[in-house]
């Protein structure tokens, strides 16, 4: 198959929670996003909260207004949350699942059980012109849910791969890992576009690289957490060098 190009989605909610930690408006996410853009992002991701621990309703209006590149932005299914997407009107909404007890987000959509919750979402965000994402489990019956739902895009959680890979686990690695390419390949079939995050650092970025049917990964606090010590340009550069060798792999 022709390999298709792929980009990187830089999260900056974290940015934002090391600002909220003390108050006052430094470290500015919004700094981070046009940073990351003249480093190479090819788009910025930012997840408002129901309990804004991190990225605010400003910060969001003023993300729209700053940058350049496209913007997703990542929210639970919520009439407040849609008021605010559609104020805002993002190039991209992704839709993730969120409990206030949960330090990130743990898993991937419910998509079969809150099916006919979800729709409507879907369906008036679409109406308006943003491109919808959901972010689900990698599985077919998750899949299959996405495009009877009319989403155009999904994106597959690396949670559990990524958590197995940074504990040894390695038989449970290659599973994991398995059914994110069997999923990779079912959902383009399907005609999905394929993303992917969640855990991502630059040798599970190389890996997942090298699936064709990938064309975005979303990576925030692995390269926020980089950032500390190399500098965000310098990471950035260092994980689309890590995504270009992957993709090679895939020709």
């Amino acid at each position: 198959m022709t390999t298709i190009p792929l980009r990187l989605g830089v999260n900056v909610d974290h940015v934002a929670t090391v600002r909220n930690a003390r108050g006052g408006p430094r470290p500015d996410p919004v700094r981070a996003a046009l940073l990351a853009i003249e480093a190479g992002a090819d788009g910025i991701t930012a997840h408002l909260r129901e309990d804004r621990r991190h990225i605010n309703d400003a910060d969001m209006a003023r993300l729209k207004a700053a940058i350049s590149k496209p913007l997703n932005f990542e929210m639970a299914a919520t009439e407040q949350m849609l008021d605010i997407a559609l104020a805002t009107a993002p190039h991209a909404v992704c839709l993730v699942p969120e409990k206030r007890t949960e330090r990130t987000t743990e898993g991937g959509l419910d998509v079969i059980g809150q099916y006919d919750y979800l729709l409507p979402y879907v369906d008036q965000l679409s109406r308006e012109g943003v491109r919808v994402s959901l972010f689900i489990e990698p599985s077919r019956e998750a899949l299959d849910a996405a495009v009877s739902i009319k989403a155009p895009v999904v994106e597959l959680h690396t949670g559990a791969w990524c958590h197995a890979v940074e504990v040894g686990d390695l038989g449970r690695a290659e599973a994991e890992f398995a059914r994110i390419a069997e999923a990779a390949a079912y959902g383009a079939g399907r005609g999905l576009e394929i993303h992917a995050g969640h855990g991502l650092d630059y040798e599970t970025a190389r890996r997942v690289s090298a699936l064709p049917q990938v064309a975005e990964l979303n990576i925030g606090h692995f390269l926020i957490g980089e950032a500390i010590f190399v500098g965000l340009a310098s990471a950035i550069s260092r994980m689309r060098q890590a995504m270009e060798q992957g993709r090679a792999l895939a020709l």
